[in-house]
């Protein structure tokens, strides 16, 4: 009230009142000192930090099998990252806001670096952590040097020493799956690029050596091309699994209408014959594949893609597996469709020129008749139909084409004529 009454006088008067000077609080006090505790004991670290560091190195190399191979391919390498590491970090302590921006930045290029050296994360976390716990450490045992009565205040700041450790575990966790990330997208491009140069047959030999090593496979193995047509574009996998079956090593190359498997037969060479192909899944409705020839070496790749490609031109539009070692005279027809129409054309060009009705019964017949090996008691059964009746039609494709089914050189052609319009009637 007193102090109310001066106040109001003081304005009567015409002079300012002078405020009343704040007393600092108890808690002000304390981080004041443990401030100075803490930048003493700092600057006392800075004076020794090639001691420090070696007591990190030392630890890392004893704790972390990575950091221990790593010294060993660059010895002073790892001295060099710790000592620089440790020298802002401890500097952070004494100037925060001049330090803190280039403490950041050798953070995250320690991060970056080490993803490029393939190290483990959790390694690089752990340097990290036993960075900051040395420094934690050197701070508590310098103080109990110089001013043991000083050591209790060291409470008061740290969380803001252990914030400090976990902001920077975060940076160059940060900047490792980052470039991470880069180097895998670098390598997937590559592998691709690599993979389609092998594909297409316009690798270089120069190139092959890297293909391998990239692509994971050897120079100078057996290989085979699988091409997958069909099936949900966005889950590839039950295809590709009805391609290749489980435990074979592939290389698969994802196309906009064509997925294409490098397949390893063996990787001993071409004098030792490969092993029994294991029996992959049945591939699911709708899904096409293709299977090619063995062929030797990465350089010949593009040849068995090529006949990949003729497998897949004889698989049924419905779906299916195809080995063109199994279908070699319609891969003949496919190989060469210019030539497989004008045959078509050419031997049942009578037989396309009837009614459709007509025209498909007599078709249907003489395949038939020909996938039950020329008996005409099994494709009667199948056509629902006497067996006479199925030798009236044959006998009736034999006046219209002018061939004889029972010459071997007509039913080829026959055989082929049927083969070439199945395949290539769209």
């Amino acid at each position: 009230m007193q102090h109310a009454v001066r106040s109001r006088a003081a304005i009567r008067s015409g002079l300012t009142p002078v405020p009343r000077p704040r007393t600092p609080s108890v808690a002000s006090l304390i981080d004041a000192d443990a401030l100075y505790v803490l930048h003493r004991a700092a600057r006392a670290l800075l004076d020794d930090l090639p001691g420090l560091t070696d007591r990190l190195v030392a630890a890392l190399h004893e704790q972390e099998p990575a950091y221990r191979a790593a010294a060993a391919k660059d010895p002073s390498g790892t001295w060099q990252e710790a000592h620089r590491s440790l020298r802002y970090s401890v500097n952070s302590l004494v100037d925060p806001r001049g330090t803190r921006d280039a403490a950041r930045r050798c953070s995250w290029r320690i991060g970056a670096a080490r993803a490029e050296q393939g190290l483990p994360l959790d390694a690089l976390l752990h340097a990290f952590r036993l960075g900051g716990s040395l420094v934690w450490q050197g701070l508590i045992e310098e103080t109990a040097r110089t001013a043991p009565e000083d050591v209790r205040l060291l409470v008061h700041v740290a969380a803001d020493v252990w914030d400090f450790v976990d902001e920077h575990c975060t940076l160059a966790a940060d900047a490792y799956r980052q470039t991470e990330w880069q180097l895998g997208r670098r390598r997937r491009d590559r592998a691709r690029l690599l993979a389609a140069g092998l594909l297409d047959g316009t690798s270089r030999i120069a190139d092959l050596p890297e293909a391998a090593q990239v692509l994971d496979l050897p120079e100078h193995g057996r290989y085979v091309v699988v091409a997958v047509a069909g099936g949900h574009p966005a889950r590839p996998d039950a295809a590709r699994a009805a391609a290749v079956p489980d435990g074979t090593r592939v290389h698969w190359h994802a196309g906009t209408d064509v997925d294409y498997g490098i397949v390893l037969v063996d990787g001993a060479g071409e004098d030792v014959p490969p092993e029994p192909e294991p029996v992959p899944a049945a591939p699911p409705p709708g899904v096409r594949i293709g299977v090619g020839s063995p062929v030797a070496g990465l350089a010949a790749v593009g040849e068995a893609r090529r006949l990949a490609d003729t497998a897949l031109g004889v698989c049924p539009e419905a779906g299916g597996r195809v080995r063109l070692a199994d279908h070699l005279p319609a891969a003949l027809v496919v190989s060469s469709p210019d030539l497989g129409g004008a045959l078509a054309q050419k031997v049942l060009g009578p037989l396309l020129r009837l009614e459709p009705a007509d025209r498909e019964v007599l078709l249907d017949t003489l395949t038939t008749w020909l996938d039950c090996d020329g008996s005409a008691q099994r494709a009667g059964e199948r056509l629902y139909c006497h067996r006479n009746t199925v030798l009236n039609r044959l006998r009736r494709c034999e006046q219209l084409t002018g061939r004889s089914l029972a010459r071997p050189a007509d039913l080829v052609e026959i055989s082929l004529a049927l083969t070439a319009r199945r395949l290539l009637r769209d």
